[in-house]
């Protein structure tokens, strides 16, 4: 794969902006999806895996205002334009960086170190074909980077038995994650079918994932259901500006 300076585009949003550097990823409407979607106490501690330029874990403090977000990325160019979007924003202080492998950080994380309570993480998902010739792209969008199961299991060392693990994968992808999410132990408790227009399948899958506990009555463990259509009659739904207008400028 060959080395691409090309600058990466900017995004505003209605409290922050996403500086995009050099990451080679751009923001996009999975991101602006998962941060709007998930569900987390105010003061929650929440991990962010592979953060690229931040997006995920600026909503997250932007949602939920006393929140302490960890975010983890492991590319440099992606890491140093997310170190730059949390230093300029109203929630520098709740924001924690670290440069390293989600794999190899969790490998270093002791059973007396705090877990978290929420897990948000937008994978990678192609785990075949082609990778992109520029290399933050194709860290950012192969398996080959974190393999599913790989992630799933390093997940469950940093989360707490109650908590919540948060994720956005395209459907077909998403239904073999969650089938091996059951293999290790991991339950959904939400699923959101997104369907970019009325008149097209869903091709998109909102994830919330919990540890099953043999303790917890079968009833709470039921999956709640929901569907989200993103474009209705040739302009967003009421549904997806109701979800997502607390940030794109100009809803």
């Amino acid at each position: 794969m060959v080395s691409d300076r090309t600058a990466t585009k900017n995004f505003s949003f209605k409290q922050f902006t996403v500086h995009g550097g050099f990451s080679g990823m751009p923001v996009s409407t999975d991101g602006v999806l998962l941060g709007s979607w998930i569900q987390a106490a105010h003061n929650a501690t929440i991990l962010d895996i592979g953060t690229g330029t931040g997006l995920l874990s600026l909503m997250c403090a932007q949602r939920f205002y006393q929140a302490d977000i960890h975010a983890i990325e492991i590319d440099k160019d992606a890491y140093d334009a997310a170190s730059h979007n949390f230093s300029q924003s109203p929630w520098h202080k709740r924001l924690q960086l670290t440069h390293a492998d989600i794999l190899s950080w969790t490998e270093l994380f002791k059973l007396s170190d705090n877990l978290f309570d929420i897990i948000i993480c937008n994978p990678p998902y192609f785990n075949h074909g082609q990778s992109s010739k520029l290399k933050q792209r194709a860290i950012a969008r192969h398996t080959n980077s974190l393999p599913h199961k790989d992630l799933l299991q390093s997940c469950q060392k940093v989360l707490k038995q109650q908590g919540k693990a948060n994720f956005i994968l395209p459907r077909v992808e998403g239904e073999a994650f969650i089938t091996l999410a059951s293999t290790l132990g991991w339950k959904v408790s939400r699923l959101c079918l997104v369907s970019p227009t009325e008149c097209k399948p869903a091709n998109r899958l909102l994830i919330e994932l919990c540890q099953q506990d043999e303790t917890i009555n079968t009833k709470q463990l039921e999956t709640e259901h929901s569907e989200l259509v993103i474009n209705q009659c040739g302009k967003y739904s009421d549904n997806f500006i109701a979800l997502t207008k607390a940030f794109y400028l100009k809803m």
